[in-house]
């Protein structure tokens, strides 16, 4: 049932960038703000006629309604491949119907959250005299490099005089913690140069925002957060990890029990390695290939997504795998039968292993990957990196080695592991229970938004 109209003391509207990784945080954080407020908060989230289609049927609270604008993307650009052709739509062909969108809402609108890569939103929000809040959809890591990235030119280690000496350690960014070149965000100095002139412009217009979300838990990135609340002269706020851990508890009945969780149910606790390496960018086929036999060779247990052709990833005779093209990830995660996780280190990805506790196999290729991974094997300490070299396949016996060494939970390594990601597990549990730092940062960032709708009236 939709919120009255006389009732509403506050209309927030959403504008994701059109993609998985940024479209589920923006929404787990609006479902928040919701369930927070059922009452007198309205909330229009914004999607292409397309996206609306994949999550229109995904359960919502009521006061969350689509509202939708025709696809921007043109048939010819495919996301999986023309990354630098998507990424230009969405910066030329979006504005203009949003904007006729906005002009026929009948409710005002109190604040626009919009997603960083969409920088027209703030000259909008400047024209219809709206605030505009900034949501970061990666680490504040990540976010802090980029903004400093003339130091890393400076010293070498980014822009046309980058230096090739990839372990070389990077230690004046500020926020970020001691980091090799090679670990930096990709496009700063290698692949995905030909989208760097749009991701830095949107992330230093970021700071012309009114606030500056973060979806991440001030524990586990204080040095990052600490340092942007001090540079900044607006609101900066920690939200929490923005991934659906309200809606953990909400399981049905044995009959909508998925089939991968009655298998999960089924196999031995921490057994099972959780494999699923992204929507986006793959590998050669070639590396697949020896990533297959390695999983196979190891003889552990496994669950892996694959969104396309699966017969390849089971082995012949094989009884220790299952193969499903989509699951409840942080469902999956959180099962006990669950020990690990081989991902390519996408942000979301990583907030729902620490979340989780699980332990993580990292496999970076593109952007934030590379941070993100060194974060999990250095900074938290609960993972492993696949170490790749350019041109060069990691091998199905290196790989096959690295899963039985990560897996093994009875030696000293694998001790010392599970208990570190479960302190972080209790790190994620704290910051997003009632009084917890997420939770202060949520209500603080709703109570600016009203006081600053009320002194414009």
């Amino acid at each position: 049932m939709a919120v009255p109209a006389e009732t509403i003391t506050c209309h927030v509207v959403a504008i994701p960038y059109p993609g998985r990784g940024h479209i589920n945080p923006m929404m787990n954080f609006c479902k928040l703000i919701a369930l927070r407020h059922p009452s007198d908060f309205v909330i229009s989230f914004i999607v292409t006629e397309e996206w609306l289609g994949f999550i229109g049927s995904e359960p919502k609270p009521d006061n969350i309604r689509f509202a939708t604008i025709p696809n921007v993307i043109p048939s010819e650009v495919n996301r999986g491949v023309d990354f630098p052709g998507f990424l230009n739509a969405t910066q030329t062909n979006m504005e203009h119907p949003v904007q006729q969108l906005l002009d026929r809402m009948e409710v005002p609108i109190s604040v626009i959250i919009y997603d960083t890569y969409l920088v027209w939103v703030l000259n909008m929000g400047k024209r219809m005299n709206i605030p505009v809040a900034n949501l970061f959809p990666m680490s504040a890591m990540t976010f802090s490099m980029c903004y400093h990235y003339h130091l890393l030119v400076q010293n070498g280690h980014a822009g046309d005089n980058f230096s090739e000496n990839v372990e070389e350690i990077v230690d004046y960014v500020p926020g970020v913690p001691p980091i090799r070149v090679a670990d930096l965000v990709t496009c700063l100095n290698g692949k995905g140069k030909e989208v760097w002139h749009i991701a830095s412009k949107a992330i230093l217009m970021a700071t012309k925002a009114q606030f500056l979300l973060f979806v991440t838990i001030h524990e586990l990135e204080p040095q990052a957060i600490d340092t942007l609340k001090s540079e900044l002269s607006i609101p900066v706020y920690a939200i929490g990890p923005a991934i659906p851990y309200y809606s953990l508890d909400d399981v049905g009945n044995d009959q909508n029990t998925p089939d991968y969780i009655k298998w999960l149910d089924q196999q031995p606790d921490g057994s099972v390695l959780y494999i699923s390496q992204g929507s986006f960018l793959s590998v050669s086929n070639a590396q697949l290939n020896e990533i297959i036999a390695g999983v196979h060779d190891s003889g552990v247990r496994y669950m892996w997504i694959s969104r396309g052709e699966t017969s390849q990833f089971i082995g012949e005779n094989d009884t220790k795998g299952l193969v499903v093209p989509w699951c409840d990830q942080l469902r999956v995660l959180s099962h006990a039968s669950v020990g690990a996780f081989w991902s390519h280190c996408g942000w979301s990805s990583m907030k729902e292993a620490a979340f989780s506790g699980k332990p993580v196999l990292t496999f970076p290729i593109f952007w934030d990957q590379p941070p993100n991974s060194k974060m999990i094997v250095e900074d938290w300490k609960i993972g492993k990196k696949v170490l790749i070299k350019e041109g060069v396949l990691v091998t199905r016996e290196e790989i096959a080695a690295l899963i039985q060494n990560l897996m093994d939970w009875e030696s000293e390594e694998g001790k010392k592991m599970q208990k570190r990601a479960k302190e972080v597990k209790n790190i994620c549990r704290q910051a997003t229970a009632v009084g917890g730092s997420a939770q202060i940062d949520i209500d603080l960032f709703i109570s600016d938004i009203l006081r600053n709708r009320d002194n414009d009236e």
